[in-house]
């Protein structure tokens, strides 16, 4: 089967496995479905690049085996099972789910954990042949982006990621129609780099300005500096293309896996909530100049601590800031309260989450971007005590 998946041309994996299955273990019917922009709805992939009814991913079959990113069976009229959806994850990025029809096919656990390594490998692939073919971006669209949001998404990682020592997931809305709100992550053996961005202004120009700032982290991230001066080879780029008309808000941290310390440079809006121990509370850092705004800012890294078990919630202003009807900022009480309900949820289901309840408190169309990332903190030692505790 992975043979067959990799001297497929980009656009005809979903084809090598159906043919494959078929002929390898008599499965009857073989259905791809990726999750949307907005993880609403799961979209089959028939006759790529088009793609049949969506199916809602809190309230079906596939759905479950998302959710839960375990298989799920379904059971036809005798009792046997019928269908098996399994999960399509890549590192811990949710792309969606493979549907086999087993008429006739005795499902031994010996089977089932053949399939879902088949339905792994067939998200790996995918992620790689993204690189040649429209086919799978166009397929996961329920509707189309505006251009701001094509851009935007395409300057992002994954959606979500795990490793043994944290698990990370976000989530960005209005999903069609983002424009400067963005999340950017890079892991070596021993550090986490995470940055939460937010450009000023609507549409194309937010999202070429957040584009400039991102690609300039990464490219002085990429040159071995430390953070303080990546926050300002990226303000010197940013004030260079726009003289202080335009500015980037960052939070910028550098994870240190072994200890649990944590370098950040706050440079605009984007905030910080830790869950510890079953409390949330806000994270308040020294507040520094957003990228751009003026010539040659200095840049000064703080550091803190962080523990085993915390939960680390990163919102852009359009969350905390967002008012409801009767005038109270989300940020206030309902953010924490939010963030309780949801601390049960793997860290790649929260953002969507805090999100719809987001859309709850504000009760109207969004008018800003809102962005959300949960970390997970899992670390590798305890830590020392040379950094405050968060």
């Amino acid at each position: 089967m992975e043979r067959a998946l990799r001297t497929a041309a980009p656009y005809a994996l979903l084809d090598a496995v159906r043919e494959n299955l078929t002929r390898l273990y008599g499965v009857s019917r073989v259905e791809l479905q990726l999750a949307d922009y907005s993880l609403t709805v799961l979209q089959r992939v028939t006759d790529l690049p088009h793609t049949a009814q969506p199916v809602p991913v809190h309230s079906s079959a596939p759905g479950r085996a998302f959710g839960s990113q375990q298989p799920f069976t379904e059971p036809g009229p005798d009792g046997s099972p019928a269908v098996l959806h399994l999960p399509v994850t890549v590192r811990g990025d949710r792309l969606g789910v493979l549907s086999l029809g087993l008429d006739g096919i005795r499902l031994t656990p010996e089977r089932q954990e053949e399939f879902r390594e088949i339905a792994e490998v067939l998200g790996h692939h995918i992620v790689v042949a993204e690189r040649d073919t429209d086919l799978y971006l166009q397929a996961r669209r329920k509707s189309r982006l505006t251009l701001a949001a094509e851009m935007q998404w395409q300057l992002l990682p994954a959606r979500a990621c795990t490793r043994e020592e944290y698990s990370i997931g976000a989530q960005l809305e209005p999903a069609y129609a983002i424009r400067g709100d963005n999340f950017d992550w890079s892991a070596t053996e021993d550090r986490l780099t995470l940055t939460i961005t937010n450009g000023m202004g609507e549409g194309i120009d937010a999202s070429l300005l957040t584009n400039l700032a991102v690609n300039a982290l990464r490219n002085a991230r990429r040159a071995g500096v430390d953070i303080a001066d990546q926050a300002a080879l990226a303000d010197q780029a940013v004030y260079g293309q726009h003289q202080g008309e335009a500015y980037v808000s960052v939070l910028l941290l550098e994870f240190h896996l072994d200890t649990g310390l944590v370098e950040i440079v706050d440079a605009g809006s984007p905030q910080l909530l830790l869950l510890r121990d079953g409390a949330v509370r806000h994270v308040p850092f020294e507040a520094q100049l957003p990228l751009g705004l003026a010539d040659d800012t200095p840049y000064l890294a703080q550091r803190i601590r962080v523990e085993r078990g915390d939960r680390l919630i990163f919102v852009s202003d359009g969350v905390h800031a967002v008012a409801s009807t009767t005038g109270e900022a989300y940020g206030t009480g309902a953010l924490a309260r939010a963030i309780q309900e949801t601390r049960l949820l793997p860290a790649a289901e929260v953002p969507r989450a805090i999100l719809t309840a987001l859309a709850a408190h504000r009760g109207d169309d969004a008018r800003d971007d809102a962005l959300v990332v949960c970390l997970d903190w899992n670390g590798r030692h305890p830590a020392p005590t040379d950094a405050p505790p968060a």
